[in-house]
């Protein structure tokens, strides 16, 4: 049997939160433990759990963002394995099942993300074609977007140590950066029927609260020139990626008249080519 740890950050979702941990607790094949971090809510998020779920581990932090709490969580746990869920998605009841067994079956592989079903502003809607997920070595797709979501994802903890744990520096794209440094060196199984239900549309995601996304991925792409991580086709098509993102940042920052933003890219992107 494999020990699996539950990490489920959450701030101020007192709203969602209970049908995040239902999901788990109605799991074919339950974790070990479920640690919830409370990320600074000022809504009844602490009353939730401790009250209607006294057998969860529940940690509170002064506000500090989702990596932060990610990352208390997991230095909270003792298992062997990690699985991750946002508390505004859910699980399909046999997830976990699904993962350990395929687990089971490459006892070499160290994650483990599954296809994902997307609900927004309460219906179902299809994924773009640059969403679509794989498994193997998916470096290089991993690239554009980021390629796995960290709701579906069940990992072993020994990569948090050799890769790091998500950069808390980065208020959103942060494990964007974290699938780039391990898919740099394994490769990744992928269940092709979904194991999650991923709920958007709601205003209190990152990917509403900051513009220009793209600046956080630049962030993370030359940290990962500046490391020995890379071999040299990786090296290219990061390097390649870097550019095309620096561009497509700087058509939004000319276009908002961000002139400092505007000079810094420009700047940077001299230094690149």
């Amino acid at each position: 049997m494999l020990s699996i740890t539950v990490i489920i950050p959450s701030f101020n979702r007192a709203y969602c939160l209970e049908r995040a941990l239902d999901s788990v607790l109605k799991q074919s094949y339950l974790p070990s433990s479920i640690i919830v971090i409370d990320d600074g809510s000022t809504d009844d998020t602490e009353k939730v759990v401790k009250t209607k779920y006294p057998q969860i581990e529940y940690y509170k932090q002064e506000n500090a963002g989702v990596s932060a709490a990610r990352n208390l969580g997991i230095n909270k746990s003792s298992t062997d394995w990690i699985a991750l869920l946002d508390s505004d998605d859910e699980w399909l009841p046999d997830k976990l099942e699904r993962q350990v067994e395929v687990l089971r079956q490459n006892p070499e592989s160290k994650l483990c993300h599954t296809e994902e079903i997307w609900i927004r502003n309460g219906k179902r809607v299809n994924q773009m074609n640059k969403h679509q997920k794989s498994g193997g070595w998916i470096f290089e797709k991993c690239l554009p977007l980021c390629a796995i979501s960290p709701s579906s994802v069940l990992m072993h903890k020994s990569l948090f140590d050799e890769k790091g744990f998500f950069r808390e520096d980065l208020p959103a794209c942060e494990d964007y950066d974290l699938w780039l440094k391990i898919c740099a060196s394994y490769p990744v199984l992928y269940l092709e029927e979904p194991g999650i239900i991923k709920y958007g549309g709601h205003d209190d995601q990152l990917s509403q609260k900051y513009w220009g996304m793209d600046r956080f991925r630049i962030q993370s792409l030359l940290n990962l020139l500046s490391k020995n991580l890379l071999n040299e086709e990786q090296q290219q098509a990061t390097r390649e990626m870097l550019i095309k993102k620096i561009d497509i940042y700087l058509k939004g920052a000319r276009k908002r008249e961000k002139t400092e933003d505007v000079e810094y890219y420009e700047s940077l992107l001299a230094t690149i080519k």
